[in-house]
């Protein structure tokens, strides 16, 4: 038996990366999922490739689409146990050449996406008796990358209200674990653009560089874990999983 069996999840972002490892991991692992994306075709083609698996295009700053895909996937599967805020994007600039627009786009989609899906995925996931919300942040939240200073905000805030959403959950008796998790550099579209775009001397490529980047399932591995009843006593904290990068 899975350690997911019976369980149905939403992953936001799911169409590539670290989203598509998850929906893999979990469909392994016996759960029925409901990938979104605003690619369409890889979201298509990744549900296509997965049993008991849906793909709906969704724009996660969109409260009415968040309605739509939670309501979706209530009908289809019976209910929600599970939700995987994983949509993102990074914009490379300096805090100086940043534009304001770049600024609110990036914090628009990771921070206001995963704030309506917790908003919205809580009364469902409530009604099954409990479950787990992972957010995905980012060891930009830890470091000082000045070529990301958008991005870093949006994942710092991330962690920030993962915790305040913890404490809801545990306040009103719901049962939901709600926790971030905090990769470094991994073996995704998002990693190879950073590597297409910036010059190999950029700080914050070092970890890349000197130590290597991880496969997307390392990183599904620890989603998994969270998701699972394995982590029924974790809530309201980030995990790391960076190999070393920001222990010192």
């Amino acid at each position: 038996m899975g350690q997911l069996e019976g369980k149905v999840a939403i992953i936001t972002g799911g169409a590539s990366g670290l989203g598509a490892a998850d929906a893999r991991m979990f469909v392994r692992e016996g759960a029925k999922v409901v990938i979104t994306d605003i690619q369409e075709a890889l979201g298509q083609s990744v549900a296509k490739s997965l049993p008991n698996t849906f793909f709906i295009a969704h724009d996660v700053r969109d409260e009415a689409q968040w309605q739509r895909v939670v309501d979706f996937t209530v009908k289809e599967f019976g209910g929600l146990d599970i939700l995987v805020n994983n949509a993102g994007l990074v914009r490379f600039a300096n805090v100086e050449d940043c534009t304001l627009e770049d600024f609110r786009l990036q914090n628009q989609v990771m921070v206001e996406g995963s704030f309506l899906g917790c908003k919205t995925a809580i009364p469902e996931i409530a009604k099954r008796g409990g479950g787990s919300i992972i957010n995905m942040a980012s060891v930009a939240a830890r470091k000082g990358i000045g070529i990301i200073p958008a991005y870093s905000a949006a994942k710092g805030a991330i962690i920030a209200m993962s915790r305040s959403v913890a404490v809801h959950c545990q306040e009103q008796g719901y049962n939901i674990r709600v926790n971030s998790v905090v990769p470094g550099a991994h073996d995704t579209p998002m990693t190879q653009q950073a590597l297409s775009q910036l010059s190999t001397d950029e700080a914050g490529l070092d970890q890349m560089q000197d130590q290597g980047q991880g496969k997307p399932e390392d990183v599904a591995n620890l989603v998994l874990f969270l998701a699972s009843d394995l982590s029924k006593q974790i809530t309201g904290t980030e995990m790391v999983i960076d190999n070393g990068e920001t222990m010192q």
